[in-house]
């Protein structure tokens, strides 16, 4: 079972939680958590939340996580060797992300994208498989980069 939270800041409350009610029409056998926030927590405090999560969470599980621009939940998130975050701002990087990186957290910006735009970005994510092969290499370096 594919299990997706999602989290973002006050700025990408909107679009996260338009996302999650997207898939949960599309996909009603996954599971899916919304993980807030809606006030002025901080992007950094909820990339905090949603990589202490997947450190333990079955290689099944992803995120959404939406601020912004989706600049610092990604930033954020990728300081966790566990995490493999990937900014997205079209369907193309968002597959890519997957085939290539086996990205498993999509940031997205809600100041810069649509429903419409981020539901595309979104969809390519997650009907995209990693590739594996001599991305595998690379993924490994990523996990594994001296702190």
């Amino acid at each position: 079972m594919t299990q997706v939270y999602f989290i973002s800041d006050h700025a990408g409350a909107e679009l996260r939680r338009q996302l999650k009610a997207r898939l949960a029409q599309a996909n009603s056998d996954w599971q899916l958590e919304d993980l807030g926030v809606d006030d002025t927590t901080d992007y950094p405090d909820c990339a905090a939340k949603i990589a202490h999560i997947m450190k333990t969470a079955a290689t099944s599980t992803t995120a959404i996580m939406v601020c912004g621009s989706g600049i610092g939940m990604a930033m954020a998130g990728n300081r966790y060797p566990w995490m493999r975050v990937a900014l997205c701002h079209d369907e193309k990087s968002a597959r890519l992300a997957r085939q290539h990186n086996n990205a498993n957290a999509l940031a997205l910006g809600g100041r810069l994208l649509d429903e419409a735009t981020a539901s595309r970005i979104m969809d390519a994510f997650f009907s995209t498989e990693f590739e594996g092969g001599r991305h595998q290499r690379r993924v490994d370096k990523m996990t594994n980069m001296p702190q």
